[in-house]
């Protein structure tokens, strides 16, 4: 299997093979943003300068997709998936399935256990199963200009350098097929603008009193005088009183600029990691319930992880190597659109299902073992006193 390095900084080279960028005072300008952290609301198009290499970066929404360069990795070696030709699943037997039987009985406050205990074995029916999954662990990249207010910070502008392309921009990789976000400024595009909300001067007018500083009185509703023609003791008859949210002074600070009446506008790279999932049943001829089958656990046969692994191909279950070719189809067309996949890992679980029929006082039930650790789902338990079966 070939193995892929993590983006470093401290590396000669990235897994693009694109140089780092030298380090330079504009990360104190720009601490990362945690993934529910946003920065400062998208500038007016009129404000945005032309940066090479971001044309038509938008200025608002989710930003654009920036589609990945043709990757090093493509020519990467690739190894046949080779299954498992042996495993070992003992056959249950009426000893197994008794216990499973008892003890899921047991774990129902309202149930007797006396089915479980005293029920004559008929048949035991073999459904066994296998589950396909491809995960496909992906890297996107999008850029948007956003805006945070100037405070004398260090203006990493383009005085500084030529900015990165997108993908060229080094970000440390989180673990492998786990999603995780990352929100950076892209280096040598940051300007400082006057702040477009407040026209540079830091205030703006109060909504509340638009600008006057006063407000109708909320005791007299504006008349001056209450009941009986009583002057307003609250506003002294004026009928107005000093606004509250402003003061009394008809203007209040700009949130925009936090009062600076300046902005630093830059260019915002999101890196986005998600590991996509798809799942198939070799066939579900017992009848259960398909959510069960998420519920059950299997025992691996099969792990094939790289960069990009081959449709399973000679499997004794014909439905799991359909369902594989199918997936890394999908994945291949469908991700590649907008992500880079890093790497793909497939695995075939085998998952043993039994049917258990049994007699208990002359009727005859019957009731599943599922999975390795064979969970019972037996909804027509007949010595329970409410509707309560699952896995």
């Amino acid at each position: 299997m070939e193995k892929q390095a993590l983006l470093s900084a401290t590396g000669p080279r990235d897994s693009y093979g694109s140089m780092p960028p030298e380090a330079d005072p504009a990360a104190s300008a720009f601490p990362e943003t945690s993934p529910g952290e946003e920065w400062a609301s998208a500038p007016p198009v009129d404000m945005l300068d032309d940066v090479v290499g971001y044309e038509g970066t938008a200025s608002g929404g989710d930003g654009s997709y920036i589609l990945p360069p043709v990757s090093i990795a493509e020519g990467a070696r690739r190894d046949v998936p080779r299954p498992q030709t042996a495993w070992s699943i003992p056959s249950i037997t009426e000893d197994i399935a008794r216990e499973a039987f008892i003890e899921f009985a047991s774990s129902k406050c309202c149930y007797s256990i006396s089915p479980a205990k005293d029920m004559i074995f008929r048949d035991l029916r073999p459904y066994n199963t296998y589950r396909y999954r491809l995960e496909s662990f992906t890297e996107s990249r999008s850029t948007k200009w956003k805006m945070v207010p100037y405070s004398g910070q260090f203006v990493d502008s383009s005085a500084y350098g030529i900015p990165p392309l997108p993908w060229d921009i080094i970000v440390e990789r989180p673990p492998m097929f786990q999603d995780h976000e990352k929100k950076i400024a892209v280096p040598h595009t940051s300007s400082i603008k006057g702040c477009h909300i407040c026209m540079t001067l830091g205030k703006i007018a109060c909504n509340k009193c638009t600008m006057t500083g006063q407000v109708k009185c909320w005791v007299c509703k504006g008349r001056g005088s209450q009941l009986g023609n009583d002057i307003c003791t609250r506003c002294n008859g004026f009928g107005l009183q000093k606004c509250t949210h402003c003061s009394g002074q008809g203007t209040e600070l700009c949130k925009t600029c936090k009062a600076s009446g300046q902005l630093m506008v830059f260019i915002q790279l999101t890196v986005k990691w998600k590991n996509i999932i798809d799942e198939s049943i070799a066939d579900q001829q017992s009848g259960l319930p398909l959510d069960l089958y998420d519920k059950m656990a299997g025992q691996n046969i099969l792990t094939d992880q790289q960069y990009r692994v081959y449709p399973v191909a000679g499997f004794p279950e014909n439905p799991i190597n359909q369902a594989s070719q199918l997936a890394i189809q999908k994945h291949q067309s469908e991700l590649t659109r907008t992500s880079h996949i890093i790497q793909q890992r497939q695995t075939i679980e085998f998952i043993p299902i039994t049917q258990v029929f049994y007699e208990w006082k002359g009727t005859e039930y019957n009731y599943f073992t599922c999975g390795t650790k064979n969970k019972v789902y037996a909804p027509d338990y007949p010595a329970k006193c409410c509707c309560c079966s699952i896995l």
